[in-house]
């Protein structure tokens, strides 16, 4: 019988091997199997020991969804407090060292920023009616809940229903200073799961003393005062540690609403907010009748500081810029020489305030923002919101709201740049970029018509056919960076139509290029520091960069030429000035959330927003109706007796006939009110032509003749 013949040489050696291999892991695969069923019947059997029947089967399957929900709402409440445990990561402690005392354009004091801020005196040698009044107003459980207090929350809301409104707030202290370290003041859904969040950490991570100081030390209790160690120096002259019971109770109302009951405004609110603190006292258990009797029957009086109404919004922006141009210089302690205007500032603030309250309900809107510049780039007015005392976030200087069509106008100055003249004619027709098919507001098209034409009628397609076939978007969004824009600009094909946040400072910055005949780099808030000794240290003629040109001569006076047709005959008709020229843009963003006007004479430019912290729809609010109307009452105050300059390099820039005024007028009074005063006009236009009629047929009547006896019996 023959043997079998063994394999040979390496390819007989690498094919045994192989088999092995194989053979190995089939036996390998097989017992691993083999293991694992018997593993799995030994889990089986064991596991058969819990099973369960019945109700309480019934309470398995109910843990185990709750397990199974609670992991899903932990991982989605990780993904939320993500972006609210990143304002932590800030330097949130440090105030600075920094204390500026500001003087208005005149020379005269008109607030301080800075270490009156942050003295601090401890809690420990505080008063403990101080703090009592405070935790009895503002917090009861303070020392008991973890940053949120869901009992408080609870009786909150139903004390809301209640009175079908909001007559009580849930938020803790904690709460409360989460928002003013970390937050703003908008009113959004976002910024309250921040809040939560914040107030957790900061339970976490300090002690209930430290959070207690801290709110003590930051909160902002009106008169330009933050802190209550500097509102007590304030109000009544004293340090805190010395402050009886009824000045405590005050003080410790001025929290939430330092606006409303700043006792150098309004001292009668003032004590009555303190009788309700005084209320919460006996009702939380504090003090009783007979300890706080002594103070309802003798109320806090303030020192006499008369009336100086503080800047704040100004101040806040102005703060910032002293310690940017100081920080060189290593010079901590100033006086700082500002460019505003307490008389514009004051009718900024009037204008906003008259115009949203006659039509901020009828447009449904009940927020704004202004900053107005002098033409030499001085900043004289900066009204950041309605209340300082209910919102300190400064809206003209940080929020970022879409600029709409008010945006149009640096498109038109880099086709300027690029050939294009003011006659230049294109296209208004369908047009698509990349699946955008951007619409007209009127939803038509006119066909081919000039540059003029299409930015005095705000036409859509026009600029982003001029940014999609002639420009690009790249020197757009460079031209408006050289124009002093600091916001951030998506560079995307709607950046066109002011889909880009901006803030209102940015706004007045850019049309200032206009204003200024092409230049940049003129706007400022600081004209001088100096120690408390005098010696000036900066002056802005001697020490800061000139100007420099970023548009031509030609393309100002282009765009200018343009511009100046928006308030005659475009669509900013409600912010003409009878016998002035001006020049402007409006802007209105989707859904009507932010209208604009930004506009600008030889003498003075302002921008203006209006629109919701929420950043809900307005009632179809345009950028030519209640922007356009705030601009047009502030500048005609602005304009009384002052000697008029020109716009640079427009034909024509003076109104010298009659003709020319009155047409001016006409447009103004067609457009709607707009005061020249700061009164309302109380005159319809039908009346005041009839007036004039009589008025004409007087003038040519022969004067009455009176005679001796006449005048006699009239003496």
């Amino acid at each position: 019988m023959d043997e079998p013949q063994k394999p040979r040489g390496k390819r007989g050696r690498l094919s045994a091997a192989m088999l092995a291999t194989d053979a190995w892991l089939d036996s390998s695969l097989y017992e691993a199997r083999f293991q694992f069923g018997r593993a799995w019947e030994n889990i089986t059997i064991f596991s058969r020991r819990f099973r369960v029947r019945g109700w309480r089967r019934g309470l398995v399957e109910l843990a185990s969804e709750g397990f199974t929900m609670g992991a899903v709402g932990t991982v989605i409440l990780l993904a939320l407090a993500m972006p609210a445990f990143q304002e932590t990561n800030t330097d949130w402690r440090n105030q600075g060292d920094f204390a500026v005392t500001f003087l208005d354009r005149y020379g005269n004091e008109i607030g301080q920023r800075g270490i009156i801020q942050r003295d601090s005196v401890p809690i420990d040698e505080m008063p403990d009616h101080v703090i009592q009044a405070l935790l009895a107003t503002e917090d009861r459980r303070f020392f008991t809940h973890w940053g949120i207090d869901f009992l408080g929350l609870g009786r909150a809301m139903s004390e809301n229903m209640r009175a079908n409104g909001v007559v009580q707030g849930g938020s803790t202290l904690t709460q409360q200073l989460a928002k003013n370290l970390f937050l703003t003041n908008e009113r959004t859904f976002d910024r309250k799961i921040k809040e939560a969040f914040l107030a957790i950490w900061l339970e976490t991570n300090l002690s209930k003393k430290e959070i207690l100081q801290l709110y003590l030390d930051r909160g902002y209790m009106g008169g330009g005062t933050f802190g209550i160690t500097a509102a007590a120096d304030f109000y009544f002259g004293k340090s805190v540690k010395d402050l009886n019971l009824s000045e405590a109770a005050m003080l410790a109302g001025l929290f939430k609403a330092p606006a409303k009951y700043a006792p150098h405004i309004n001292l009668p609110a003032a004590r009555g907010r303190a009788n309700e603190v005084l209320s919460n006292l006996v009702q939380g258990g504090f003090l009783t009748e007979g300890q706080v009797l002594s103070a309802r029957l003798h109320p806090a009086s303030i020192v006499d500081r008369g009336e100086r109404p503080s800047p704040d919004y100004f101040l806040d922006w102005a703060f910032e810029q002293a310690k940017q141009i100081a920080e060189p210089y290593g010079i901590r302690s100033m006086v700082a020489r500002t460019t505003i205007d307490l008389n514009l500032q004051h009718a900024a603030e009037e204008s906003l305030e008259f115009m949203l309250r006659q039509h901020g309900k009828q447009y449904r809107v009940d927020q704004g923002a202004l900053v107005m510049l002098e033409t030499n780039g001085a900043v004289r007015a900066i009204v950041g919101g309605r209340d300082y005392g209910t919102s300190q976030f400064n809206r003209a200087t940080k929020a970022l709201r879409q600029t709409g069509s008010s945006f149009k106008p640096y498109v038109y100055a880099t086709a300027m740049e690029h050939g294009f003249k003011a006659d230049s004619v294109i296209s208004d027709g369908p047009i698509t970029w990349n699946g955008w098919s951007p619409k007209n507001y009127g939803r038509s098209f006119s066909g081919r018509m000039s540059l003029t034409t299409a930015l005095v009628k705000s036409i859509n397609t026009v600029p982003v056919r001029l940014a999609k076939d002639h420009l690009g978007i790249p020197p757009i969004k460079a031209m408006a960076e050289s124009f002093g824009v600091e916001s951030k600009l998506e560079a995307h094909k709607t950046m066109v139509l002011g889909t880009s946040g901006m803030t209102v400072m940015d706004q007045a910055t850019g049309y200032e290029v206009f204003a200024n005949g092409g230049y940049a780099g003129m706007r400022h808030g600081i004209t001088q520091l100096s120690n408390h000794s005098g010696k000036v240290f900066y002056d802005r003629e001697r020490d800061a960069p000139p100007p420099h040109r970023v548009l031509s001569e030609q393309a100002t006076a282009s765009m200018n030429s343009m511009l100046v047709q928006v308030p005659e005959i475009g669509t900013g008709r409600r912010a003409a000035l009878p016998g002035i020229r001006s020049a402007g843009k409006s802007g209105t963003t989707q859904a009507y959330r932010d209208a604009w006007y930004v506009g600008f004479t030889g003498n003075y430019l302002a921008a203006v927003w209006l629109g919701n912290d929420d950043f809900t729809s307005t009632n179809e609010m345009t950028g030519g109706s209640m922007p356009a109307m705030v601009w047009q009452r502030l500048m005609a105050y602005a304009h009384r007796n002052v000697e008029l300059k020109p716009i640079p390099l427009i034909e024509k820039p003076f109104i010298d006939k009659p003709a020319d005024a009155q047409a001016i007028a006409g447009l103004a009074s067609n457009a709607g009110d707009s005061p020249m005063d700061e009164a309302p006009r109380i005159l319809s236009p039908a009346t005041t032509r009839v007036l004039a009629e009589i008025e004409a047929a007087f003038a040519g009547s022969a004067p009455a003749q009176i005679s001796a006896r006449d005048k006699l019996s009239a003496l």
